[in-house]
């Protein structure tokens, strides 16, 4: 049943003036999905997919920090610290018990959310995250500063490059340039701290560290056989041909339904 419960938009204040909008819908009746953005992007991402989940489900959709509508001005711009973000809506939500969803960047957000909330936490969910190995994988010096002198020098042209990585053969060229648009109008500096705690980030670390399960929904022709080989032990891989990188702004309807069967699991 789709939901039919209005939507209400909440804000948390956290130190170095920030603070966090987000927006919960659902009757709460039923389990809590707290859904996280990708990197450039927002909560409004998820509207159209909130729309299709069961009315019983409580859904919050949260901005990180200088995403959307938050707004901060903090030093420090870690995937934990974007963890705390959404922890901080946890606390004022009062969750008790959530699955975490997370497009890319806030993919490792969720499982990070995973490691600060062992008890809270109870499945992380991976919309097209963690598999992109070059990025998401430790890397050294020189590899790390081979993906952010782009994102230093030229940020418009490595968000081109990222949707153009994301986007299958074929894909429209109208999608990719409205994710190119929103993704290139991030505020700043935190579209390039973002992209820095991203590459930072040690995913095999991590990893280690959380005991929820994870699920993976991995574009098909993007996932390579060393993803595979890398994340088939402790993630379960699942592909999907639903479009691009950003499938869940292209095919909301059947990424809610992916998303409620793993919720009802």
């Amino acid at each position: 049943m789709a939901r039919v419960s209005g939507t209400v938009d909440r804000e948390v204040r956290r130190s170095g003036d920030t603070t966090i909008r987000y927006t919960v819908s659902g009757s709460g009746e039923g389990p809590t999905v707290v859904f996280v953005h990708g990197w450039a992007c927002h909560r409004k991402d998820y509207e159209a997919v909130t729309g299709h989940l069961p009315g019983e489900f409580r859904v919050i959709a949260v901005d990180l920090a200088e995403h959307g509508e938050s707004r901060s001005t903090r030093d420090v711009w870690t995937i934990e610290e974007f963890g705390r973000d959404v922890v901080a809506v946890l606390d004022a939500e009062a969750v008790r018990e959530c699955v975490v969803v997370g497009h890319s960047l806030g993919g490792a957000v969720a499982v990070e959310v995973g490691r600060l909330c062992p008890d809270v936490v109870t499945r992380i969910v991976a919309l097209d995250a963690l598999h992109y190995l070059f990025l998401f994988e430790a890397l050294d010096e020189e590899q790390a500063e081979g993906l952010l002198r782009p994102a230093r020098e030229d940020f418009a042209g490595l968000v081109r490059g990222m949707v153009e990585a994301g986007s299958p053969a074929g894909t429209d060229e109208a999608l990719k340039n409205a994710h190119f648009e929103k993704m290139v109008a991030v505020r700043q500096p935190a579209g390039v701290r973002a992209f820095e705690g991203l590459v930072a980030w040690d995913m095999g670390e991590a990893l280690n560290d959380v005991k929820q399960p994870i699920t993976v929904f991995g574009v098909r022709s993007l996932v390579t056989r060393e993803a595979v080989e890398r994340l088939g032990s402790r993630v379960e891989l699942v592909l999907v041909d639903l479009g691009s990188h950003h499938f869940h702004v292209e095919s909301p309807k059947a990424t809610a339904e992916l998303v409620a069967g793993v919720v009802n699991v």
